[in-house]
């Protein structure tokens, strides 16, 4: 078994120190967190079917998606700052295996007591993911990090996109609870593979588990960089939440089926080849313009939703240009955040991805509540004013040199 170990001396060299991970294992990486986000964004589309197939009333079915991303929020926070703490494979594998078992609570669940819980649970295991992340930061060099972050990302991402297709296909033909189950058999199946070819790594933290959480508002207050990509992000994806939950329920109330829902979600795959190219010019230092053009594509995306009435292709040209945004904007915050320190991208990947999920979680939590009242205009309005701000805050807090 391969080990890494963080705890010996800087420049000093280590011969249990394995070379930095093959294409067989970055792979596994890859498709592994990719299933794993893709858990979180299972129930994004279904909502409105698993609402009423529950008894939950409209203006409620958006809490559904929104109690796994508080789940996932909180593991986050608990559960990814593990990572600086105990060895990574171990942690990895447990998670993995909570998070099979929840997955099967879910796709069994009897009533909203149940279905609520798992969901939660589900969230919070599924952080797997983001444990995985800074471990390959870990042992990438320096100079290929963002290129090599980028590629594990695509995965992840692919398994985000690919995700709401993949639910509403499934769904069409063996419930929302046959999404679930397939969902346990695959992170499963992954967790067997990750026995084998998962190298364990020794992270060089010390310090006790409830100063490190502690530690987490600290880094915002010190760390303006890990501030500002936060707040772009939490912009970025709130919105995004707020386009992938309200047009499933817009369509279906226009008569489309689930399978042809499926179809329109999978425009949003394109934009999986952010991933690669973002962190290709974060190793140029574009991050600048990269960013501008990802906060841009939000606005663009809702100008469109609304000038077409929320029409079915265009649509599918808008959730093509919102998930290459939140993505692209998404490996360059964590290139430049992990160029901060790297003995603690555990607690910078938590501080980060916790603070954008929230507001991904207030992103579908108010997304029924104003097409309910405001209808798709009100969508519209909110979606592209939220990056909108952001722009503006980018604008004044950055300003070119």
């Amino acid at each position: 078994m391969r080990t890494i170990d963080n705890n010996s001396a800087p420049g000093a060299a280590n011969p249990d120190a394995p070379a930095p991970i093959g294409f067989a294992t970055s792979l596994l990486f890859a498709i592994a967190c990719g299933a794993l986000a893709g858990n979180i964004y299972y129930a994004q589309p279904l909502v409105a079917l698993i609402g009423d197939a529950m008894g939950l009333p409209t203006a409620s079915e958006s809490l559904i998606f929104t109690t796994v991303q508080l789940g996932y929020a909180i593991g986050l926070l608990f559960l990814v700052p593990l990572g600086d703490l105990f060895e990574n494979r171990k942690l990895i594998l447990a998670l993995m295996t909570l998070n099979v078992a929840s997955l099967a609570g879910l796709a069994f669940a009897p009533g909203l007591s149940m279905l609520f819980a798992m969901l939660l649970v589900v969230g919070f295991t599924s952080t797997a993911a983001q444990v995985i992340v800074p471990m390959v930061a870990s042992l990438a060099p320096a100079a290929r990090r963002g290129q090599v972050v980028g590629n594990v990302m695509m995965g992840l991402f692919i398994g985000i996109l690919l995700s709401r297709p993949i639910s509403s296909f499934l769904a069409d033909h063996f419930g929302w609870r046959g999404v679930f189950v397939f969902s346990a058999v695959v992170i499963a199946g992954l967790a067997v593979g990750g026995v084998f070819a998962i190298p364990r790594r020794v992270p060089q933290g010390r310090h006790a588990y409830l100063r490190l959480i502690g530690s987490l508002a600290g880094l915002m207050a010190t760390q303006p960089v890990l501030r500002r990509r936060s707040v772009y992000q939490t912009a970025m994806f709130s919105v995004f939440t707020v386009f992938w939950t309200a047009s499933p329920i817009v369509l279906l109330r226009q008569g489309y089926s689930p399978s042809e829902i499926a179809l329109f979600a999978l425009a949003g795959v394109s934009g999986v080849f952010a991933a690669p190219i973002a962190g290709r010019l974060a190793d140029r230092d574009y991050v600048r313009p990269g960013t501008v053009v990802s906060l841009s594509l939000g606005i663009i995306t809702f100008a469109l939703a609304w000038v077409s009435n929320a029409n079915y292709w265009v649509l599918m040209l808008a959730g093509a240009l919102i998930d290459f945004g939140v993505q692209g904007n998404m490996v360059l915050s964590q290139r430049e955040i992990y160029q901060l320190d790297e003995s603690i991208r555990g607690r910078l990947t938590s501080a980060y991805m916790t603070t954008f999920f929230l507001g991904g979680a207030a992103g579908s939590a108010l997304t029924s509540p104003i097409l309910e009242a405001f209808g798709w205009t009100g969508i519209c309005l909110f979606g592209g004013l939220v990056p909108l701000a952001a722009l503006i805050y980018f604008a004044v807090a950055e300003p070119r040199r």
